[in-house]
């Protein structure tokens, strides 16, 4: 019988965040340990509520949830921020209670120090928002550094352009990357066994109408909630400032995804903390860490599965998937 694979899940509250937590929490082989949140592209109390509540829709009240305290220089737009909050006025939602999930009273970084101390064996960390929790636990105690098996981030760009588009940037860096800059750098330059989920990759997968007919084909209590949690990104299909893509989702699968449906490369990646290209995350051999990050996908096996795991009902036990 495989063993679970212990994972601390940092998220920054999003409507992609949320939907990578209903993921995560039906994918095989996963025993969820804790969840934080970072208080970027959310307010956290929104952030918070929806994610106590998807806990309790799917039975997994057990696992304790952290709040971050602290922010990155580089907001992200308030309209964006606001937009998750529709996520728990979904009917479901609002029938769901949330009293009964613990929230712990510690900064998400530390806990997360506490909990990786206390892990029986070294621990990964899935990451869908800025690098700030983490990073800063590492900075504050290096030692935690062999605690972690290995981090899973969707943050960065490559060798593709940004997607921070704002008057005092060149746009060469992705957004939560942008958001904590130093972080983003503090994180790269740990030691830690890093898995960044750039753009690079994440640009193969938009949130397309043919995706969204397949989900709702299925028609089934998770699909149904998840495909009403996109319908409030359409605005963005098939674009007008930005298209939305499966940017958390698809880190998310990397948990679950064979080796053979994906590309990765590794190399010396540095990162800008100053103006105009803050956040930027670039090759450099003298002065980058060595890393390694997600450069292709196999797109259409990614979005099978997508599919696949949010189907079913909320109490169904996940198997594994074969396409």
């Amino acid at each position: 019988m495989t063993s679970a694979t212990p994972v601390i899940f940092d998220h920054d509250g999003g409507i992609d965040d949320l939907l990578s937590l209903l993921l995560l929490l039906r994918l095989p082989n996963i025993d969820v340990l804790g969840v934080t949140i970072t208080p970027a592209d959310c307010y956290p109390d929104d952030a918070l509520l929806s994610t106590r509540k998807i806990l309790t829709l799917t039975g997994n009240t057990h696992i304790p949830v952290s709040v971050g305290q602290l922010t990155g220089p580089n907001p992200f737009p308030p309209e964006w921020r606001a937009q998750p909050k529709m996520c728990h006025a979904t009917p479901v939602m609002l029938r769901t209670a949330h009293d009964s999930v613990k929230v712990e009273p510690t900064a998400a970084h530390e806990w997360m120090q506490s909990a990786l101390v206390s892990a029986s064996s070294p621990v990964t960390i899935l990451m869908t928002g800025p690098a700030t929790n983490l990073a800063t636990a590492l900075t504050q105690q290096p030692e935690l550094v062999s605690k972690v098996s290995k981090v899973v981030w969707m943050g960065g760009a490559v060798k593709v352009k940004g997607n921070v588009a704002m008057h005092d940037h060149d746009g060469s860096a992705e957004w939560n990357a942008y958001w904590d800059p130093k972080a983003t750098k503090n994180l790269v330059d740990s030691g830690v066994n890093l898995l960044l989920v750039p753009l690079d990759a994440t640009n193969d997968l938009p949130v397309s109408w043919d995706f969204l007919q397949k989900l709702a084909d299925r028609n089934t209590p998770v699909s149904d909630l998840a495909g009403q949690f996109w319908a409030s990104t359409v605005t963005a299909i098939p674009s007008y400032e930005f298209t939305y893509f499966l940017w958390d989702i698809l880190s998310t699968c990397i948990l679950a995804i064979p080796d053979a449906k994906l590309s990765i490369e590794t190399g010396q990646v540095a990162v800008s903390t100053t103006t105009p290209n803050a956040g930027q995350t670039y090759l450099c051999d003298e002065t980058g860490s060595q890393i390694s990050w997600v450069s292709k996908v196999d797109a259409d096996y990614v979005r099978a599965m997508v599919v696949y795991y949010l189907s079913g009902e909320f109490s169904e036990t996940p198997v594994t998937f074969v396409n």
